[in-house]
């Protein structure tokens, strides 16, 4: 299995910006896809954003676009999570994770296999 270390949480206030890390402890080459999810307390754990790895196509939920870029350093075997413009809403704790389900959907928390221990992000108004 591939071991997942996020980074990057905090707090700060409303608009603005933390860039979460998510280290990966193999080449991400080898991953199908890769995805951003969060859960607030009370609430069911979210997919925020998503990476294909053989086409790097990114996509998003309605909530975050425009706000947030997910990105891939493949060198580093590193994924990231830009986010900016934070809202009060967007507290949460953020968790990386990786799928190699054929025909697997970025925004399915079942169709990934590796998962990180996550990360807090809390945006105060």
């Amino acid at each position: 299995r591939v071991q997942l270390v996020e980074s990057g949480g905090g707090s700060v206030q409303a608009g603005g910006s933390l860039r979460l890390s998510c280290a990966a402890s193999t080449d991400t080459y080898s991953i199908g896809y890769m995805g951003w999810f969060r859960q607030a307390p009370g609430k069911e754990r979210e997919g925020v954003a998503g990476v294909y790895t053989t086409d790097g196509s990114t996509y998003y939920v309605d909530s975050v676009k425009g706000r947030f870029t997910i990105s891939q350093d493949n060198a580093n075997k590193t994924m990231y999570l830009q986010m900016n413009s934070l809202k009060p809403e967007d507290t949460a704790m953020y968790y990386c994770a990786a799928g190699y389900r054929f025909g697997g959907r970025w925004y399915r928390e079942n169709d990934y296999r590796d998962w990180g221990q996550g990360t807090q992000v809390t945006v105060s108004s």
